[in-house]
């Protein structure tokens, strides 16, 4: 895939986001869906302190909305324990992939308004709550 094809996988705005936060990241094509990898995402309130990102892009995005995230390698509480609803896992680019079971609420996604700049802050919203 050149870079011109990755640049047409995600929205300008999206790509520009990636680039000022600073993340690493990669995106690919995967079926229907684009993968979005941040390498080495923060998670100061878990163990290990930071893991492998993955957010799954849905056929039809940014209309389409933006649910639930997956961490590699698998995440922990400081106590051992596994987060709330992150105990299942699934095969994505050869690797298994630790899902965290986090949705929006009914109309929270808001077509042509939301972005992955705006599912970032739930994201991390949800990792802030710590379990």
């Amino acid at each position: 895939m050149t870079v011109a094809d990755v640049e047409e996988l995600l929205p300008e705005a999206d790509r520009d986001f990636l680039a000022a936060a600073g993340y690493d990241y990669t995106i690919d094509r995967i079926g229907e869906q684009i993968h979005v990898v941040i390498r080495n995402f923060p998670l100061p309130l878990y163990k290990p302190q930071s893991a492998d990102l993955l957010i799954i892009v849905p056929n039809g995005y940014p209309n389409a909305k933006l649910d639930m995230f997956w961490t590699f390698p698998d995440v922990s509480l400081p106590t051992g324990g596994i987060p709330l609803r992150a105990d299942v896992h699934e095969q994505y680019g050869g690797r298994n992939w630790q899902r965290w079971s986090r949705h929006l609420a009914d109309g929270a996604w808001r077509p042509g308004v939301d972005n992955l700049r705006s599912y970032m802050t739930t994201v991390k919203t949800e990792l802030a709550k710590g379990f």
